[in-house]
């Protein structure tokens, strides 16, 4: 991870989320509340296929910024996993230069 990226990590804001929520709402909560995560995956992804890569893995992202954000904010990175493919379909809809890059399975939540 950059520098740069690493200063642009900010607070985790965990949402109150509604008691019935599906797992796509609450990933629209988690999302608005903390944009910063989309940035730092995208600038992440960017890296790595600009390093020369054509595969990457949302998990490894996923611990990537887990691991820097316990180094410079807090030892609590409170995200939950369940975001992770959501997050991945939300960078190929922006990026479908990616579409390549990451493997998706067909949603089964709501």
């Amino acid at each position: 991870m950059t520098a740069q990226l690493a200063l642009e990590l900010s607070p985790l804001v965990t949402p109150d989320y509604a008691p019935r929520a599906t797992l796509q709402e609450q990933f629209e909560q988690f999302h608005s509340a903390n944009p910063w995560v989309l940035d730092a995956l995208e600038s992440l992804t960017r890296e790595w296929v600009e390093a020369g890569h054509k595969r990457l893995g949302i998990g490894m992202l996923w611990e990537v910024i887990r691991y820097q954000y316990g180094r410079t904010i807090s030892a609590d990175f409170k995200a939950n996993n369940n975001h992770r493919s959501r997050y991945v379909r939300l960078m190929l809809d922006r990026h479908p230069e990616w579409q390549s890059v990451f493997a998706t399975r067909c949603l089964t939540a709501p």
